[in-house]
């Protein structure tokens, strides 16, 4: 067995595995995973930068399905090709549907304890508050300009105010920045589009 071999084999397992942990914390959904992925993915293994997993994040909302599903995909393929993109897939989604098959099978019969309905409602306020962190991590990285703040605060109006649909806002975010660029080009103003980023350990790449 080759040395690279074993390197490539080691790199799937650890996929497979990290997400396999994270997959039960897709419970409120995908963006509700962002915090111990970003945790485990940037400050623990150092696999890609915090600016990557921003803008991988970004993809992954942008396309269709779910997010967890196309985070999951990305960051595998971003560090193992096509059998990592499988691997982690694989991962992240063998935990939940273990979990929503136990679930759909004694939920009928236990539904109406009070101790089960209060475990829900905590579960839903944690999840709200995994939500509201990755949140304010992604603006963090994201928000840098007087641009990006208006068009984060007037999404967040219209989202809030109307019932549109958030694709309708991606599409509309993709358009604006490209017009707020152009215009800023023509007019012969600096060009910014991302955040400085600050000092950071190497990043380690994996590639099969």
């Amino acid at each position: 067995m080759s040395a690279s071999f074993r390197q490539n084999l080691s790199v799937l397992l650890q996929l497979f595995w990290l997400f396999l942990k994270i997959g039960p914390s897709t419970f409120g959904g995908g963006y509700a995973m962002i915090p111990v992925l970003e945790k485990e993915i940037v400050d623990k293994r150092r696999w890609i930068s915090r600016q990557e997993m921003s803008d991988l994040m970004s993809l992954a909302s942008s396309a269709p399905g779910g997010v967890g599903i196309n985070a999951s995909a990305c960051l595998g393929y971003r560090m193992g090709k096509i059998p990592g993109a499988f691997v982690a897939t694989v991962g992240i989604t063998l935990p939940t549907f273990l979990i929503v098959f136990a679930l759909s099978m004694f939920y009928s019969a236990f539904q109406d304890v009070p101790k089960v309905q209060a475990a829900f409602k905590g579960i839903h306020g944690a999840v709200i508050g995994l939500i509201a962190v990755a949140a304010y991590r992604m603006g963090r990285s994201s928000i840098f300009d007087r641009a990006t703040v208006l068009i984060a605060a007037s999404s967040l109006i219209v989202l809030l105010l109307t019932g549109l649909n958030p694709s309708f806002m991606i599409l509309a975010g993709l358009v604006l920045g490209m017009a707020v660029i152009s215009a800023k080009r023509l007019l012969g103003m600096t060009v910014v589009t991302e955040k400085k980023p600050s000092a950071e350990q190497p990043v380690i790449e994996y590639y099969i």
